[in-house]
């Protein structure tokens, strides 16, 4: 298991974390998604290292825009 997490940009509620929860629980591998509103972190546990770009969807496809790893350098 490996957990990687990312900031999320545009989250002000409950409502904004659930649709982001959703999304990224659909990823092949996703065991756990952990949001905080308040920071923009969503930490995500798997069973194999994600694909940056597959997490970017799926928060895109809940309406969002991902910021990237925490653990990495942000353009």
């Amino acid at each position: 298991m490996s957990t990687t997490t990312y900031t999320v940009n545009g989250m002000t509620c409950g409502h904004c974390a659930a649709a982001v929860t959703e999304e990224i629980s659909t990823l092949p591998g996703v065991e756990d998604v952990a949001v905080d509103v308040a920071s923009g972190a969503v930490s995500v546990t798997s069973t194999a290292p994600l694909d940056d770009a597959a997490v970017a969807a799926a928060v895109d496809e809940a309406g969002y825009a991902l910021a990237g790893p925490r653990d990495l350098p942000l353009a």
